[in-house]
């Protein structure tokens, strides 16, 4: 892996210490986060700009009174930080610990000196909901003192995004754990994101060398993906080196992962107004038209959409109907004609939903189309029977040829879950030696157990093991751990059968359902498979459904080997032979 994460572990657990050091009897333990997370993001800015601190502070007093607008000057490399943003206070967090009687008022001075951009971050995080219980209880002087130890050590230049975004989730799974909270969300390890990296983008290396990427994330979290698949397609020392230009796309709708992504944009010098909040799926906070040559997401799964579903819709939830193209597709009835349907998940599980949202972000394939990896439960996969959305959202998939492949990962791999997950891999612009076929890979069996548990993750993947799935995915061919389908071998046909009295002896009439693959003829299967054998049957031709169905695991079981017949039954004799022996030599 290219981060060991065992080697934050002391500095996680010193700001853990926080809570119980400075917080405790002032904030009920639900709270702790509301003040750790702001201080940390607000730590590490304040690290980022302290090089700078008198040349920024000697260009606002300069020029304050002769532009209104200073933020050009004031980030500039010549003038300025050098960053996307700064702070015009005349205070940093080490130098207000230099006045304690009034570090309230200073610290106050403080944070409203920071550009525009933070005090979005800032407001996100509503950091300052908690000042007047800072001052009330007195602890501000002791909060800041901790943040400023030198065994906090979250300057940008010691501390990587990727590793930042492993804090955060450790801290938050933390508080999640010890106020029994569920976590809402499924972080995503970093291991993970980098096989993501390697699916995505290995396959089209030769085409990403120079030019213009937009890379996507709307689920963005603390931004990993993004800066991590960014990462490996341009580091000069990694397997692509790309000198093309890839900007950075997100959404986020949880304030503190939102101010989390945002605050390490900035660091990264990436544009922050490229990171939006809101919910994707009732609050796209990007033009309708914009389009993106790679998405990497994991969505939440298992998670309620009710919201966005009231936000949406303009009918009752049991008959949603959502005026938006983006979630209104045309699927083939069972007559083979196209219909527009509105396709929406049950509203406890939106994951599809975000599926659905990336398909209308994707290229023309003349543009160059689009790559997808996203990560889903097997809900996405089979959940839904024919003529549900589900089912639906499969059925476009597949009819339009847009799944490369499904891998199943390990195993307890994530923080917050241990049911199984798989990464599916997207694209409308698919080498033709994949056209018409959907590759699935058993990745499960590829991992190491954790010496030490990370809540629910207790398996990870070494560098060697991303190395196997990414080859089994760039060879394509069948063989123990990879087998090959042509997409209709996942859909099927359901019929409604009456069974009358005549064809049977009980005297009852009873209903039936048939699952007919799409590969055989409707016409001929009720004749030769219905009919043949219950004449009077009647089938009801109006209620016809096509669904579809990826039951990963049904297509890599291995059936039992039975032994010859003959040889069983020898033993058999062979055993009673031996017991009644025993039995003769007790009686006498």
């Amino acid at each position: 892996m290219s981060l060991n994460t065992q080697n934050l572990q002391p500095i996680i657990n010193f700001i853990w210490t926080v809570a119980d050091d400075v917080l405790i009897n002032k904030f009920l333990e639900n709270q702790y986060q509301d003040v750790i997370l702001p201080m940390t993001v607000l730590r590490r800015l304040d690290l980022a700009l302290e090089p700078t601190k008198d040349k920024v502070l000697k260009t606002n007093e300069e020029f304050k009174s002769r532009i209104d607008n200073l933020y050009g000057l004031l980030t500039s490399e010549q003038h300025g930080t050098g960053l996307a943003f700064y702070n015009t206070s005349q205070f940093t967090m080490k130098k207000l610990l230099a006045d304690p009687k009034n570090i309230d008022t200073n610290f106050l001075d403080y944070l409203n000196g920071y550009s525009e951009n933070v005090q979005d971050i800032i407001s996100k995080f509503k950091f300052r909901n908690q000042l007047e219980t800072f001052e009330t209880t007195g602890i501000t002087f002791s909060l800041i003192e901790k943040f400023c130890n030198p065994k906090v050590e979250l300057s940008p230049d010691k501390i990587s995004p990727m590793a930042m975004g492993y804090m955060f989730e450790d801290l938050i799974r933390r508080f999640n754990e010890k106020t029994n909270a569920a976590a809402g969300r499924h972080f995503t390890p970093r291991e993970i994101i980098e096989l993501m990296t390697h699916l995505v983008y290995l396959p089209v290396k030769d085409k990403i060398q120079k030019g213009t990427f937009l890379v996507y994330d709307p689920c963005a979290g603390s931004g990993a993906m993004l800066t991590q698949s960014k990462l490996f397609a341009t580091n000069p020392e990694g397997e692509i080196k790309s000198k093309a230009t890839f900007h950075l796309y997100g959404q986020e709708n949880t304030g503190e992962m939102y101010a989390t992504c945002k605050s390490d944009m900035l660091l990264k010098g990436e544009d922050p107004d490229k990171i939006k909040f809101g919910s994707t799926l009732s609050e796209y906070g990007f033009e309708a038209d914009l389009k993106f040559n790679f998405m990497l997401t994991n969505p939440p799964y298992g998670t309620t959409w009710k919201q966005d579903i009231e936000n949406l819709n303009v009918g009752s939830e049991k008959k949603v109907s959502i005026v938006d193209k983006r979630f209104n597709l045309k699927i083939k009835n069972f007559k083979g004609e196209l219909e527009e349907t509105c396709l929406t998940s049950r509203s406890n599980d939106g994951q599809l939903m975000f599926m659905l949202h990336m398909l209308s972000k994707m290229k023309d394939p003349k543009d160059g189309g689009s790559r997808i990896a996203s990560v889903h439960n097997g809900s996405a996969l089979f959940t839904g029977d024919a003529g549900s959305s589900e089912s639906g959202v499969r059925q476009y998939i597949l009819e339009n040829d847009l799944l490369e492949a499904v891998i199943a990962l390990p195993l307890d791999i994530f923080y917050n879950t241990g049911q199984p997950t798989y990464i599916l891999i997207l694209s409308n612009n698919k080498d033709a030696s994949r056209k018409g076929s959907v590759q699935l890979i058993k990745g499960d069996t590829f991992f190491k157990k954790m010496t030490k548990a990370l809540g629910n993750k207790k398996s990870e993947l070494t560098t060697e093991h991303i190395n196997s799935i990414v080859e089994l995915y760039l060879q394509n061919e069948q063989n123990e751990f990879c087998q090959i389908f042509s997409n209709k071998e996942f859909g099927y046909y359901t019929l409604k059968v009456k069974h009358s009295k005549e064809d049977f002896e009980e005297d009852i009439d009873f209903k039936d359902m048939e699952f007919v693959p799409l590969s055989n003829n409707i016409a001929d299967y009720i004749s030769n498979e219905i009919l043949k054998y219950t004449p009077n049957a009647k089938v009801d031709l109006k209620a016809i459904k096509i669904g579809y169905s990826i039951n990963f695991l049904e297509h890599f079981h291995q059936a039992n080997t039975y032994r010859d017949l003959d040889k069983v039954i020898k033993d058999i004799q062979r055993l009673e032979d031996k017991s009644n022996g025993l039995l003769n030599t007790l009686l006498q």
